[in-house]
């Protein structure tokens, strides 16, 4: 605080703070608390809220368990955003360890623009793009059948793998930058001497490149799947009936059911799910969360 008085002044500073605490508790606090506390009450009409009727209860939580389609949805929502984790971390840390360690300065710059150009495209239309892709008259089916590989046109759309795959697509780059970022710092001079003593390939990365990427990994890992396990738009497009996101069953219960109260309980459950996912990551990585945060 007194760093932050002495660099900017009494008045700046203290507009900084309010403004950050304003942030914070309007934008971030007040909607969860709300959201909270409308996830343990019932749906009742206007005229009944706060009436004997609106009382806390588990019921809204309890929904979800004793119906057995959205509890399928759940659990393969969160098994589906594990696998796009691990599918973008498997893809991303040998890209990132080339971009760091593998190219010249001028190379890596030119990849990493090519890897940023495509994403000032709305997510939407990219998404978009790999339903055209995709379809059954697209380019794919197009050319397998052009090549007579297939008779009949493979049916992509609508299936979980096409989701994982386009959220893999939609996510890489909050993967592979925080690795990358912490690769770059990585001293060569440790890789050459593990060559210089015999280290062959896979024992350099598992004994040194990996454990000084932690902190990368964990933050990657944790972006990827909080935006997987939330993401609507990517299953929706890309989506079908039988591969339904429980994203989408949140919205269908705050728009179409207009059960705001079941909704909440839902997202506070995706929520918790989400938070159990950051702890877990710091522990398996042994990395703080002041760690993270940088």
């Amino acid at each position: 605080m007194q760093a932050l008085i002495t660099r900017y002044g009494g008045p700046i500073t203290a507009f900084m703070i309010f403004t950050s605490l304003a942030w914070v508790v309007g934008l971030l606090l007040l909607p969860q608390l709300t959201m909270i506390d409308y996830s343990f009450r019932p749906a009742l009409p206007v005229g009944e809220i706060g009436g004997p009727k609106d009382v806390y209860s588990l019921d809204n939580y309890a929904y979800l368990f004793e119906n057995a389609g959205f509890l399928t949805i759940f659990i393969k929502t969160i098994w589906s955003s594990i696998l796009v984790t691990v599918a973008a971390f498997l893809i991303c840390y040998p890209l990132a360890y080339y971009l760091a360690r593998g190219t010249s300065l001028s190379r890596a710059r030119l990849l990493i623009v090519a890897l940023i150009v495509p994403y000032w495209i709305n997510e939407i239309l990219r998404t978009f793009a790999w339903m055209l892709i995709l379809a059954r008259g697209g380019l794919i089916n197009t050319m397998l059948l052009s090549l007579g590989i297939i008779d009949q046109p493979i049916v992509f759309l609508g299936q979980t793998p096409t989701i994982v795959l386009g959220m893999v697509y939609a996510y890489v780059l909050f993967m592979v930058f925080p690795i990358y970022n912490i690769l770059d710092t990585l001293d060569h001079a440790q890789i050459e001497a593990a060559r210089d003593l015999g280290a062959p390939w896979w024992r350099i990365h598992w004994r040194i490149a990996l454990p000084h990427a932690k902190p990368g990994i964990a933050v990657g890992c944790i972006s990827t799947f909080m935006l997987a396990a939330g993401s609507y738009a990517v299953p929706t497009i890309l989506g079908g009936p039988q591969s339904r996101w429980f994203t989408e069953v949140i919205y269908s219960q705050f728009f179409e059911g207009m059960n705001w109260n079941r909704g909440a309980a839902f997202a506070f459950l995706l929520l918790i799910i989400c938070i159990s996912f950051i702890i877990m990551m710091m522990r398996i990585f042994r990395v703080s969360l002041g760690e993270v945060a940088k």
